[in-house]
């Protein structure tokens, strides 16, 4: 028995923790004039101490702030590189910027195809657009909210260049099907793992599967640094290409009076700073995880039982969520009609914040106005760009984005009873739906 299914098992055995909880509570919903189950916040973030505040000074003190003049970057590479089992790490300045430099470290440009997922950050797609190539989007599998790797194969043509799962949420998805796929197609896997932090795919890390792992430490992330980002690799080849491309084009070789470059590039080099924090958040990262999973484990032992409620799945190969989000799809059938931007306000009326989480992305307008831009129309026909928006429909996507429901990371940090307080207040809406209804 691995150890998610024995933690869901163990939050099953425990339910009655909500129920004798559910019997202190004012049965009458906080939007309707009762008490809210809590008053109090959930767990802040991000957490600090003196640790960050000396590494820090320390950087401060040294007058060495850049990557090069200190060590600081060199460290947490270094460090991050053993946490997650790769050869190698680059330190970025932030999420996006990982995408972008593996983008161009891996030839992707103008008339490619990448492979992306409807159900993510759009960073995942902006990184895409900004090298010329289109984002040509795969439907969702709305049990693990994961983009649909049965589906991937059919989205492949003679322009496909790579395939951009996301790890979303902390979940990972399907590797074992996406890397079968991108082996029989030669296609490198570029593994957009920005939120999934210490996630697992069979006892390994996810994001050191593929060609490469994107990582980001903005200020939301189980790992955070404000703004920072990495990217993992097994590669050694491909790291220096990496590095190259996130230093203006030099390499790490080139000395300061060599003004000759080989390849273009940009600046998306991470400070002595935020790599001096990221060391010191590092320092709590593995009990971090360990507490939201088991909280999240214990979680969805209490909502799998609540008609209406159903929680994340996650595909067998999934040994470790990182639970940076704790999604769950809400039906309104159970809640007496109840919709579910008037049963998230409900619930927030609780004391328990809770969201809606992404629109369909493949929909937004932004992309059709990049397209329609005179370089867009440059690189494809309106042939083209017409038989993309066939191609771009996700009615699964749709469905899942009309019934998502996000709780934050930093909820799953507190003790065992702010779970019981969730199910609870889930279980006192469903209670006065009809009423809720009404309202």
């Amino acid at each position: 028995m691995n150890r998610r299914h024995f933690l869901f098992q163990t939050a099953a055995l425990t339910s009655a923790t909500t129920a004798s909880a559910a019997a202190a509570v004012d049965p009458k919903p906080a939007l309707l004039g009762g008490d809210p189950v809590r008053r109090n916040p959930f767990p802040a973030w991000p957490v600090v101490s003196d640790v960050e505040e000396k590494a820090l000074l320390a950087v401060l003190r040294s007058g060495k702030w850049g990557r090069g003049t200190g060590t600081a970057v060199s460290q947490f590479e270094t460090s991050f590189s053993a946490l997650m089992g790769s050869q190698a790490t680059l330190a970025t300045a932030n999420g996006t910027a990982a995408l972008l430099t593996t983008l161009n470290a891996l030839g992707v440009g103008p008339g490619d195809e990448v492979i992306v997922p409807p159900y993510t950050f759009v960073a995942t797609v902006n990184a895409v657009l900004q090298v010329g190539a289109l984002p040509v989007f795969v439907d969702t599998d709305r049990a693990t909210f994961q983009i649909d790797a049965t589906k991937i194969e059919a989205a492949i043509t003679p322009r496909t260049v790579a395939i951009m799962p996301v790890h979303l949420g902390g979940n990972v998805a399907d590797l074992d099907t996406i890397l079968a796929i991108a082996k029989k197609h030669s296609l490198p896997v570029i593994e957009d793992a920005c939120q999934s932090h210490l996630a697992e795919w069979k006892g390994r890390k996810a994001g050191t599967y593929g060609a490469a792992g994107c990582f980001s430490f903005q200020a939301s992330k189980n790992l955070n640094s404000g703004e920072g980002g990495a990217v993992v690799t097994n590669d050694t080849a491909l790291i220096e290409r990496l590095y190259a491309f996130h230093n203006n084009s030099r390499g790490r070789t080139t000395v300061g009076t060599d003004f000759t470059y080989a390849a273009k590039g940009l600046n998306l080099r991470l400070t002595e700073f935020q790599a001096a924090l990221l060391l010191a958040q590092m320092t709590r990262l593995a009990d971090q995880t360990r507490t939201r999973e088991t909280n999240a484990s214990y979680l969805s032992g209490l909502l799998s039982d609540i008609p209406g409620i159903t929680p994340v799945k996650m595909y067998p190969g999934c040994t470790r969520n990182a639970w940076h989000l704790y999604m769950f799809r809400y039906d309104p059938t159970p809640f007496a009609g109840l919709t579910r931007a008037q049963f998230l306000k409900a619930l927030r009326a609780e004391g328990i914040p809770a969201s809606a989480g992404y629109t369909p992305l493949n929909k937004e307008p932004f992309i059709e106005n990049t397209l329609n831009t005179r370089g867009f129309r440059r690189i494809y026909t309106d042939k083209e760009r017409a038989a993309w928006r066939d191609r771009s429909h996700c009615p699964e996507n749709d469905k899942l984005c009309n019934e998502a429901a996000w709780l934050t990371q930093t909820m799953l940090l507190g003790p065992r009873t702010d779970m019981d307080h969730i199910a609870t207040a889930i279980r006192k809406i469903q209670k006065s739906a009809a009423a809720l209804a009404k309202r």
